[in-house]
């Protein structure tokens, strides 16, 4: 297959770009920043300059679009906007340039985020019964942004004509990878480092996927063409986080994790200039039409991937 992936120099990106590039397929990624070395083809792209690259969708089978500014920021009014113009501009460039195509790619894989639902300690969220976030009493205002971007990125999705090509709106929890920078190489950077306690309350929920099973969700949905508009891609068993960070201490053996209150992580984030929502808002997700369509996950429980991820971090980097 000929795949290609805007804004996929970031971890995800990678994750899914390997994957391809070693099963044989052609790859190529497409990036605002300048290019780093890789295995696959890898090109700088203007979503706005659509004539430089609309006629290289031509005959692509599936196009990954993951692009969009990274919301490990502080959400100032202008990160703000670039946050939600990054994520609906792209959807809308593309969506142009498919639209000019006489063989436009078979099948759309949109980003979006399991982010979307409700902070909840309650009854978790599957793509029919869940509850979108925004007006939760007991949730801070500034949480409502992340649930504005989303529901704007998966509407500009709807709004593109392309009746050609399948489109899945992908709910991604966070994916699990022992890969430099990423999610797992932070928090197992506190844990290594006697930090890696409770955060808050501890009652908040994590919902996450391995890589492995990402990787193969990807698969399942391009194999099953009757599959498309959302879909959670989450592991089926997210825990709350003072039994997350107890697994992960327990998998690289760890004696001690030291907590941190909620004061602690506003004033940590401020300083790492990031957001608490991404620690402290419980998304309790299920993956209910993966599991509904006989998908089979490899690592189903955190005990489980939080061991194999440990295992490889400590062989891939000593």
């Amino acid at each position: 297959m000929k795949i290609v992936i805007p804004g996929g120099t970031g971890q995800v990106g990678t994750v899914l770009a390997r994957a391809f590039h070693r099963e044989g397929h052609e790859v190529i990624v497409w990036g605002r920043q300048a290019p780093k070395p890789a295995p696959w083809r890898v090109e700088p792209w203007n979503p706005s300059e659509i004539p430089e690259w609309g006629a290289r969708l031509e005959g692509v089978d599936v196009l990954v679009n993951l692009a969009g500014r990274s919301v490990n920021c502080r959400y100032t009014p202008e990160h703000r906007r670039e946050i939600m113009d990054s994520r609906v501009e792209s959807v809308r460039a593309l969506g142009r340039a498919i639209a000019e195509l006489k063989n436009p790619p078979r099948v759309w894989l949109q980003a979006s985020t399991a982010t979307i639902y409700a902070h909840t300690y309650g009854a978790p969220h599957d793509e029919t019964t869940g509850v979108i976030g925004g007006s939760e009493p007991d949730a801070p205002a500034g949480w409502r942004f992340s649930i504005e971007v989303a529901s704007a990125w998966e509407k500009a999705l709807d709004e593109v004509s392309a009746p050609a090509t399948r489109k899945v709106k992908l709910r991604s929890a966070v994916v699990m990878t022992p890969d430099r920078s990423g999610i797992f190489d932070t928090l197992l950077g506190l844990v290594r480092h006697g930090f890696g306690g409770t955060s808050g309350d501890g009652r908040q929920y994590v919902s996450w996927i391995h890589e492995i099973d990402f990787v193969s969700a990807i698969h399942f949905l391009l194999q099953r063409e009757d599959m498309n508009d959302i879909v959670n891609l989450s592991a089926p068993n997210p825990v709350p986080n003072k039994e997350f960070m107890a697994e992960l201490r327990r998998a690289w053996g760890a004696r001690i994790g030291l907590p941190a209150t909620k004061w602690m992580l506003e004033v940590g984030a401020a300083i790492m200039g990031t957001e608490t929502e991404l620690v402290l808002k419980s998304r309790r997700v299920l993956p209910g039409r993966l599991l509904r369509e006989g998908f089979q996950f490899a690592y189903p429980e955190w005990a489980g991937a939080a061991r194999q991820l440990c295992e490889r971090w400590r062989k891939e980097n000593g």
